[in-house]
């Protein structure tokens, strides 16, 4: 809707001044297709674009000021009200069958995630949402917030970076592992089936000690407060960490797959 509105009002302004798109496009560095999609809201137009637009429109920087409502967002738009939650909340349970834990990740292994994102996402989208993710691992440092994170096996072992930035990775984990604030625990996968393998899910405990559940899929997020419902995951939690190892043979593990042994 941004990218409608902020073209059709190019479209306006450009009419009103006489310009046409060929113009428009010749000063801009832009083809007359291009213009045109931006005008309909079908490609995000340029600050280029709007720049030169604002200047032969004489726009007195009317145009330019879209920018700042251009910019993409810095999470999916089915997580943002778990992320609002997760800013304020004092203690936070994650279990992940697939990957490692966004809060745990280093820029490299986030970077790869983005870039095989499917379908493609645009170079100031990746970068956006990378710096939001690295941002938000800041949460960690409060010691007044408690963090437990259990991972699968199948998840440490799988490189989605190279081999060198894959044992970057597991360090970084042992370093976080090692926190007091933090407990990090792998589930093995000689424990067969349990209640994990359904998907992965966050527990989070808000600053009146309301608890929330966050379930996460490809294309969707789901952020429950009914009571009953995360009762199920809190249980489901509960079994998991009976199942996974403990502390300090997770940490020692994931040292041992840093270093090849």
């Amino acid at each position: 809707m941004a990218w409608r509105y902020c073209g059709n009002q190019l479209k306006l302004w450009r009419t009103r001044a006489g310009v046409t798109r060929e113009e428009l496009g010749r000063e801009a560095g832009y083809t007359y297709e291009a213009v045109k999609s931006m005008e309909q809201g079908r490609r995000k137009p340029t600050l280029r674009v709007l720049e030169v637009a604002d200047q032969m429109c004489a726009a007195q920087g009317l145009l330019i000021a879209a920018q700042d409502y251009l910019k993409p967002d810095r999470f999916p738009s089915y997580s943002q009200d778990y992320m609002r939650y997760e800013a304020d909340a004092i203690a936070l349970s994650w279990y992940e069958s697939q990957l490692i834990p966004g809060l745990l990740q280093t820029p490299v292994y986030a970077r790869a995630l983005m870039n095989g994102h499917c379908p493609p996402l645009d170079d100031e989208t990746i970068e956006e949402r990378v710096a939001a993710r690295l941002e938000r691992q800041s949460m960690l440092e409060k010691q007044t917030k408690g963090f437990n994170f259990v991972i699968e096996e199948t998840a440490l072992r799988r490189r989605i970076t190279g081999a060198d930035a894959h044992v970057q990775q597991m360090r970084y984990l042992v370093s976080i592992g090692e926190q007091r604030n933090v407990t990090l625990q792998v589930m093995s996968t000689d424990q067969g089936y349990h209640p994990g393998l359904m998907g992965p899910f966050v527990v989070l405990e808000t600053p009146e000690h309301d608890h929330l559940a966050y379930e996460e899929g490809q294309s969707m997020g789901a952020l429950y407060a009914d009571p009953e419902k995360v009762s199920v995951i809190r249980r489901r939690h509960d079994m998991i960490l009976r199942r996974a190892l403990s502390p300090e043979e997770s940490v020692r593990f994931i040292g041992n797959l840093a270093e090849g042994t």
